[in-house]
């Protein structure tokens, strides 16, 4: 995919939510100041990769969890839970995965504890990327 067909699906992807465009570009500028990822556009969210995935943007749904308008969502994996005011959510899809969820209404919510968080993310996904089983998940062979 070519930079011009990136940026067609991203402006598609923001349609209806032009403010939001920013809040992506100062997302995807943080990670980039961090290092080499990938980007995948999809219909619901649009995800930062190395060997793996670490980092995910998508737009706060209609639910009965009142969202700031304009806002996007910040999702990033790492190998802990983090416990901290700003993350809305937390969970545990698997052992030793943890996905956290950050409202970002401006970007002055991209700081430092955000960035830290996503260098740790993206360490995280090139050591996942690296070696994905674990000593439970390598077949036993019996002598």
């Amino acid at each position: 995919m070519t930079n011009g067909d990136l940026r067609v699906k991203l402006y598609s992807f923001f349609s209806n939510h032009e403010e939001q465009i920013s809040l992506f570009l100062a997302v995807e500028k943080m990670i980039n100041s961090i290092g080499p990822a990938s980007i995948e556009i999809r219909k619901s969210q649009i995800s930062f990769g190395t060997k793996t995935k670490f980092a995910w943007v998508w737009l706060p749904q209609p639910s009965s969890k009142k969202r700031p308008e304009n806002s996007i969502v910040l999702t990033f994996g790492v190998g802990r839970f983090i416990e901290n005011k700003r993350i809305v959510d937390s969970v545990e899809p698997y052992p030793g995965r943890w996905t956290h969820h950050v409202i970002i209404q401006n970007e002055a919510d991209l700081n430092k504890e955000v960035f830290t968080w996503l260098c740790e993310a993206y360490t995280f996904s090139l050591i996942r990327g690296r070696n994905r089983k674990s000593a439970f998940q390598i077949p036993f062979r019996a002598s």
